[in-house]
Order: structure tokens, then sequence, then C-alpha cells
């Protein structure tokens, strides 16, 4: 390897934009009266959402390596793509703020001095070309492996995980992507076998409670096999978990937990509607209680969308309107578990006894399948009045415990994000390898190990703040929501970007379906959207974090 800069570079470096990025928030904590003007200033507020997060990515690349350093554990690779991982989450960050600089009052005066000559000279060799083309070639020669230290613990559980989806789902990934089928059953029994599904759930209920990081790392790695037909599959449990563990009543944890750690029960999350998407608070579909065939409970009326896996699910998690007056807003929201009869169908309709109906229909997609996103029709529904989740006390709460859950589901998306780039860079890196254009294989030219030194550089900074968000869920899962939603944000758009990437540098073949990096591609779009949408954690999750007073 040529010299290059150092950790040590790498940290002043990444002080120097902290250093503006402090200045640009006291900036945008004024220009939006402490957060209430964040709509008035919709973009200043994304650039210091996207900087606050590049900021917190470069800090974690960093505290990661150094731990590992003090444990024995590092190498010269991994700090060298650390440097750039932190050079390039820098370069953005630097990038983003630019943009707005004047917007915020600050002007030339603030860039200059965070950033004078020495330190734009660094930052120009921690982005260097042949840094990232020496931690490109690294990569080809180890076909992209993801080899990140882990403890003991952490590592059999990533090399289980590993096993499983290599031997079990890939062989089967490219025939469900293609043929649009629904998740094997074999996938869930063994899962279920394996303790996937009760990552998160106590084990006083029937889980294994391994922590958050432990889930990632399940995620990330069912991911990178499929992203569809195993990678999602543990996120809707862990939500209804969530969701339980927050305010469910001890007779509903002790009825659903135990079912859900088991993979008894599958769930589908049941709270977008066809006319309102980010906006939840603004639910339509209504629940009103009801006695029939006397017994007490709720009928469920209107419409849901992009319900993923409610065909298969046997219960929904469904967030439904209990107070008909519609300034009550979020406070007229319940959540409610609402069993159904299984389905293997693209469309599905169940008639209760009592005439309730719910009717269903997938929705076609380009990618992301193997679940299925079903819109569904609720026409008198009845639901158990022990099904609200809170009981009594619970009514009017359901916004609130959905959110829960949603901080949950973003961080688990942030692992998905980890696991698909991680396999279009494997892909990538094989095919590099393999494919000869000019008499010489396409890895040997510096175009080439550039692309794949920053694929490497920005997975590395994907990877460590979702990691770090993982760890700050145990310690306290409600201050941790930030985190985790500037994790989903970052690894989403990291996956886009190296699977579009990896196609690129796949030539023609990227975009024959019999090259999986095509399924990548497409399975990635609907990462910074689901879970919530880009725009969305960036306003109202992130920024308002960043710039309420």
């Amino acid at each position: 390897m040529n010299a290059h800069p150092s950790l040590d570079d790498a940290t002043s470096l990444l002080e120097a934009a902290e250093g503006l990025l402090e200045r640009s928030l006291a900036a945008g904590q004024t220009l939006t009266g402490g957060g209430k003007l964040i709509d008035d200033h919709q973009v200043v507020t994304e650039r210091l959402a996207y900087a606050a997060t590049e900021a917190i990515a470069a800090r974690e690349v960093l505290n990661s390596v150094l731990e590992l350093r003090a444990e024995g554990r590092s190498d010269a690779t991994l700090e060298l793509t650390s440097v750039g991982a932190m050079g390039q989450l820098v370069s953005d960050l630097r990038g983003r703020l630019f943009e707005v600089i004047d917007d915020l009052g600050l002007g030339d005066e603030a860039m200059e001095s965070a950033f004078p000559a020495e330190i734009r000279g660094l930052l120009r060799r921690t982005t260097s070309e042949s840094l990232f083309r020496d931690v490109g070639i690294q990569v080809a020669e180890r076909q992209g492996s993801n080899e990140f230290p882990l403890d003991e613990m952490h590592e059999q559980v990533r090399g289980q995980v590993r096993e499983f989806a290599l031997n079990e789902v890939a062989p089967h990934a490219e025939h469900i992507h293609r043929n649009d089928e629904l998740v094997p059953e074999s996938f869930i029994t063994s899962m279920a076998d394996l303790g996937f599904f009760g990552l998160s759930v106590p084990e006083e209920y029937g889980g294994v409670e391994m922590g958050n990081l432990a889930m990632i790392l399940t995620t990330e790695e069912l991911s990178r096999a499929s992203l569809a037909a195993a990678g999602s599959l543990i996120t809707r449990p862990e939500i209804l978990t969530k969701a339980l563990m927050g305010g469910g009543t001890e007779e509903q944890k002790q009825e659903w937990l135990p079912k859900l750690a088991s993979g008894e029960v599958m769930v589908g999350i049941s709270v977008t509607e066809p006319g309102i998407g980010s906006n939840v608070a603004g639910a339509k579909c209504k629940a009103e209680k009801a006695v029939v065939d006397g017994q007490e409970g709720w009928v469920i009326n209107g419409p849901k969308a992009w319900c993923t896996f409610a065909g298969r699910a046997n219960v929904l998690a469904l967030l439904a309107r209990t107070d008909s007056d519609p300034a009550s807003g979020a406070r007229g929201l319940s959540l409610f578990i609402v069993p159904k009869a299984s389905s293997t169908e693209h469309a599905f309709e169940e008639i209760q006894p009592g005439g309730g109906k719910l009717s269903g229909k997938a929705d076609a997609t380009p990618g992301y399948r193997g679940m299925h996103s079903y819109t569904l029709q609720f026409e008198n529904f009845f639901v158990p009045a022990e099904n609200l989740v809170g009981g009594p006390e619970g009514e009017g709460r359901g916004f609130y415990l959905q959110m829960a859950g949603f901080a949950a589901g973003r961080l688990q998306t942030g692992g998905r994000a980890c696991g698909l780039a991680q396999a279009a860079l494997e892909e990538t890196a094989k095919y590099v390898v393999d494919r000869e254009q000019f008499d010489r294989p396409i890895s040997e030219f510096q175009l080439t190990q550039y692309t794949l030194g920053k694929m490497e550089a920005k997975l590395a900074g994907a990877r460590a703040i979702t990691y770090a968000a993982a760890k700050a869920f145990d310690e306290d899962e409600r201050s941790a929501s930030t985190i985790a939603a500037q994790s989903k944000l970052l690894a989403c758009d990291v996956a886009v970007d190296v699977t579009q990437q990896g196609q690129l540098m796949h030539g023609g073949w990227g975009y024959a379906e019999e090259y999986p990096i095509s399924r990548y591609v497409v399975d990635a779009t609907v990462l910074p959207i689901f879970e919530g949408v880009k725009p969305i954690l960036e306003l109202k999750v992130i920024g308002r974090a960043i710039l309420t007073a």
C-alpha cells in the first residue's frame, strides 16, 4: 500500500467537520425557531439532518476501529478503509453544508474557518484515488467478504445465520424473485427452530433476548441472501413485539409473545392507507365498539395499503381510528391485534360468521418479492375487545405504541440495507476478478479498483452507524430512536448506491436477470421508502430532533 493519512489525520478532519456542524446546527435552530418552523425551511433542515447523520457515522467508524485497535484486533486494511470512510463522510457533509451556508447566515467565513487550507489538503488525501484504489485491491483479493471483527458471541451468531442463509435461502432467492412466489414455509420453520423470531423477546415470554446487535447481524446476513425472502421476515414480529413490550397488558404479553418468538404467529403491519402515506396521524380506517354474537369488541371499517405479508400473516397489527373526531389526530388512534386466516394467494377474502369481511390483493412490484404487499379492505370485521393493545387504557395510545415499533423497524432496515449492499459488493468483486477485457481481468484497472474501494468505504460507514444504533437501543430504546432513523437513512442510500455501482461494473450483464446484481438493484430501491420515507425521516424525525430547542 502507498503512504496514506492515518487515523489521527482522519480524527483531525472529523473534528473540523463537527465544529462546522455545531455552528450550522446553532444557526439552524435560530432560523427554524427551535424547530417550530421546519416546514418553512425544509431544504436547510434536510441538509442539516443528513450532515448530522454523516457526522455520527464518521464518529462511529472511528470509535469502532479504535476499540478494535485497543483490543489488538485491528489491522492495516481495516484502518485504511476506516480512514477512507471517514474522509468520504466528511467530504459529503462539507458539501451539504456548503449548499446552505448562506441560508444559515454563516457564509464563506464559517467554511474557511472550519476548513482552512491545511484541513482541505487533508480532506483531499483521505479521499484520494490512490487510497480508494488500495482499498479496492484488497476488496477484490478477498472477493468482497465481510470480515468485520466481532466478539465471540456475536461472531457465533453471524456464523450460524450466514451458514443458514447460504445453504437454505440463497439457492432459492432468484427463483422466488423471478416467479414472484411466496416465502417457502421451510424458511419460516427453520428460522423459528434457530430462534430468529425471538431475538428481542424476553426469555420469560419464550424468547432468547440476545440484544439488538445480534438481531441486526441476523437481519444483515439474511438480507445478504435475500432481502424479501428472508431479510424482512423478522422485522414485522419485531415491530409488534416492541409495541407489546411498550404498552401491552401482561395478559397480552403472555398470549402473543411466545407465539411470535416461536414463529407460530406471523405478522403483517397495517398502518398505511391509500390516501394517507407518511401522515400516520391522519389515518381514517375506523374501529367502533360493538357486540357480535354476545362478544364485546370492535368492528373495523376502511382501507389499508402496503401491508407486507398480509396474506400469509396470522395476525395484523392494525392502527385504526377509535375517536371519530378528526381533530383528535394521533390521540384518536388505537392499535389492534387482528387475527385472520393465513393465505398463500395473491388475493384473498375472509368472511366471518357474523358477516364481517376482510379482502386483500397483492400489489405488483418490480422488486422486494417473496412477502407481497397488499391493499386491504375491512368491512365490519370483528376484533375481540381483548385484542386492543394495552386494554381499555390503550385506547388512543396506538400511534405512540406504533411509533416505538417503527423505531425498531428502522433499526432493522439499517441492517437489511447493509446486508443487501454487502451482497452487491461480493458479487461485484467476484465478477471483476473473473471478467477479462483487453486481455486483463477488469479488477486490474484503476477505475475498477477505485470504485470497489468507494463501495467498501461507504458500506463501512453505514455498518458503523447501524451497529452503534443497535447498541444504543440496548441501553435505552426511547433515546435511541433518532440514531435508529439516522442509520436507516444512511444505510438505505448506501445500499441504493452500492447496488447500482455494482450493476454498472457488471456492464451489460448487470441488466440480465441471470446475474443476482439485477435483483439487488430493484430490491434496494424500496429501502429509502418503507419504514419511514426518506424526506419524512430527514424533516420530521431527525430534523426535529436536532433542531428542537
